[in-house]
């Protein structure tokens, strides 16, 4: 934690309990970590890595707080349905992010075909955070507090083309409509909000080519590519009680999109 943070910040979840799910890796562990720093105890979820996982929760712990491990496959509606009871059989989540998604860029599913990734895209990105969100806002909203949110990406709003762009335009955008949608059911108790990166050097930023490279810092105005911990830093502030007065709003974390 950084010496010169403000108290106010250091304990502004203290004493919460927050969920991050995909969180063994990426923009999921980093957000993971800065709800730490902030005072939550965290349960760290993963689809299949628990040794990454429990990397992530060790990490937290050297924060201070508490960490929960759970991996669970959330391709099914009975695994989301799972994920869920476990986590409020550890305790009664006040804080939830939907990071979880799959990757479909790097690895053997870089070859599969477009309906093969728009499948699995469709099953993780889109169906699970709109269970896991409906399960876990109910839930909130009879205890009366808590705050959600859900992960889109920018150019969903503007489109862009290609293979990627397409999918990924209609997987997140999906997201993005749903949790403006699902504010609205779960007021005023609840607060849903979505953040939606453009370009975050992730695993497949580190491998990206060069004309990828060059796009994206180019697209920014700020002339970088955004990185995990940018991302962490605006999910630490909705999900807290700074941000009591927001939702129902898409926050881009781009650097300032030259082109949408």
């Amino acid at each position: 934690m950084p010496a010169n943070q403000p108290a106010s910040e250091r304990s502004d979840l203290a004493g919460m309990a927050a969920v991050v799910t995909g969180s063994s890796s990426g923009i999921g562990r980093e957000i993971a970590l800065a709800l730490a720093a902030t005072g939550a105890d965290v349960l760290v979820h993963a689809g299949h890595r628990r040794e990454e996982a429990e990397a992530t929760a060790d990490q937290v712990q050297a924060c201070g707080r508490d960490a929960h491990v759970e991996v669970i496959d959330l391709t099914s509606h009975e695994n989301q349905n799972a994920l869920v009871a476990r986590a409020w059989q550890w305790r009664a989540i006040e804080v939830w992010v939907n990071c979880a998604g799959a990757d479909v860029l790097t690895g053997d599913a870089a070859d599969w075909s477009f309906e093969q990734k728009l499948d699995v895209l469709w099953r993780v990105d889109v169906t699970a955070t709109i269970r896991l969100s409906r399960l876990v806002g109910q839930r909130m909203k009879e205890r009366g507090r808590g705050a959600i949110l859900n992960v889109g990406w920018d150019r969903a709003a503007y489109g862009m083309e290609g293979d990627s762009g397409e999918m990924f335009a209609a997987t997140k955008g999906a997201v993005m409509a749903f949790s403006r949608s699902l504010a609205r059911s779960l007021a005023p108790e609840v607060r849903v909000n979505c953040i939606a990166p453009g370009w975050i050097k992730t695993a497949w930023g580190e491998e990206a080519s060069d004309s990828w490279q060059q796009r994206a810092t180019g697209d920014a105005l700020l002339g970088r590519w955004g990185t995990p911990q940018d991302v962490a830093q605006v999910a630490r502030f909705l999900a807290s009680p700074s941000a009591e007065f927001i939702t129902g709003q898409i926050i881009e974390i781009n650097g300032g999109l030259k082109h949408p």
